[in-house]
């Protein structure tokens, strides 16, 4: 869900590491050798035993790092999927971390909004040619120049509401205020645009507030009433839904997140960050527990909960078509480049990106204590998660490095390639 005043968004972090020059210490505590699960199901080849190996040290390695906790789910579409588990023995005063934990989704929530309008589309209840104006007068400037597609593609010229200091504020959990989606808009708003609606890409959580809000109007439903009734319950996802602050995730399944505390988050900031930025949690060995911080900010942009199993069967449903007519899921995949120098491109709520092991279809996510990278290949056939509790965890170099190696590993063992020796991500 984060962009610009959070570090870098993980877009599908395979080719791209943290660009910005961070330094910092290790977390105290995070380094300590991980308790874990690793389930080798019945019916795997001696490769993917090999493969499943090979993760399962990459996993170590990237807590042994500093990374609170890893989940990792790769089903190469052949037999059974592998999970692997680790976290750091100071995580499990709070919870066991296990391969079904409930995870908070971040902006891979985005992907099942677009995927909701698109339903709408091809129901012919909206148009992506719609002016925002149409659906929601009055409540955001030059609405007639913006349209559903701009919104989808993230080329509405929109500023990003989390970076609004207010925002900011209730996202890292140090304002217990609950935002209203209007409001998030509002706050977006009262910046200048960064561009005319159409002429460049820049990724924005405000556009999926909106999106959000026009599918609630065009509907007269709530949007986690849709996904529920449009997706979870059609695939049979019960661990998959919205949380708001009336469906909170339930405590027994949800893993626990966590980011580096006040002393340890200060040097891992991008400039500009404003003074005194912090998570707001119970301290934990260096680090703050996030998992029940302010959840208001984040609703269309990025309030989903899921599993990897679930999001696994999701992503197989969307790319084989099970979701979207052709011609929709054909929109969904027609992209725009992204910021120069990038060679990942984005389409309507969906990614694809450029991996050492080939091209990939997916979403990155991240609310405080939550990174998730959830991919595919064109056909749905395979899939992969990989999950991390911490988000600026990862701004650590030696941390990012290491889980930049597990991500590009379980990628290429999703798509049934060598796992690349080196642990070096490549920009």
């Amino acid at each position: 869900m984060t962009e610009n005043i959070l570090p870098p968004r993980r877009r599908a972090a395979l080719a791209l590491l943290l660009t910005t020059a961070l330094t910092g210490a290790v977390a105290a505590g995070a380094s300590a050798a991980s308790a874990s699960a690793t389930q080798i199901a019945a019916g795997h080849t001696e490769a993917e035993v090999t493969r499943t190996a090979q993760l399962t040290k990459l996993a170590r390695q990237a807590v042994d790092a500093g990374a609170p906790g890893v989940i990792v789910r790769v089903n190469d579409g052949n037999g059974p999927a592998i999970e692997i588990v680790r976290q750091a023995p100071w995580t499990r005063t709070e919870h066991t971390l296990a391969s079904d934990d409930q995870f908070r989704m971040g902006s891979s929530t985005k992907t099942v909004v677009a995927t909701v309008v698109l339903q709408l589309v091809a129901e012919h209840r909206l148009k992506l040619t719609d002016p925002v104006e149409t659906w929601l007068p009055g409540l955001i400037p030059n609405g007639d120049a913006i349209t559903l597609r701009m919104l989808l593609n993230h080329t509405s010229g929109l500023f990003n509401y989390i970076n609004d200091p207010d925002v900011l504020k209730a996202f890292t959990g140090q304002d217990t205020r609950q935002w209203t989606p209007e409001e998030l808009i509002a706050a977006a708003v009262g910046h200048d645009p960064m561009f005319a609606p159409g002429k460049q890409y820049s990724y924005s959580n405000t556009n999926y507030i909106a999106l959000g809000l026009i599918a609630e109007k065009v509907t007269g439903h709530s949007l986690g009433d849709l996904i529920q009734e449009r997706i979870a319950r059609p695939l049979n996802l019960k661990n998959t839904y919205m949380a708001t602050g009336t469906r909170r995730p339930d405590n027994r399944k949800l893993a626990h997140g966590y980011e580096p505390d006040a002393a340890h988050i200060a040097p891992l900031l991008p400039p500009g960050t404003p003074a005194g930025t912090k998570f707001a949690g119970p301290g934990r060995a260096g680090h703050v527990d996030t998992t029940w911080i302010n959840l208001s900010t984040e609703w269309a942009a990025g309030g989903m909960v899921s599993t990897a199993e679930e999001w696994g069967r999701f992503d197989t449903a969307l790319m084989s078509g099970k979701l979207l007519p052709p011609a929709q899921l054909k929109q969904m995949r027609t992209t725009v480049a992204e910021e120069p120098g990038n060679p990942n491109r984005y389409g309507l709520g969906l990614e694809k990106v450029v991996t050492p092991c080939g091209a990939v279809w997916g979403h990155v996510g991240q609310v405080p204590g939550y990174s998730s990278q959830n991919f595919t290949d064109g056909t749905g056939r395979r899939t992969v998660s990989i999950f991390t509790t911490t988000i600026f965890g990862l701004a650590d170099p030696k941390v990012g490095a290491a889980d930049q190696a597990l991500v590009n590993g379980a990628v290429c063992a999703m798509l049934d390639k060598p796992i690349p020796k080196t642990a070096h991500p490549t920009n």
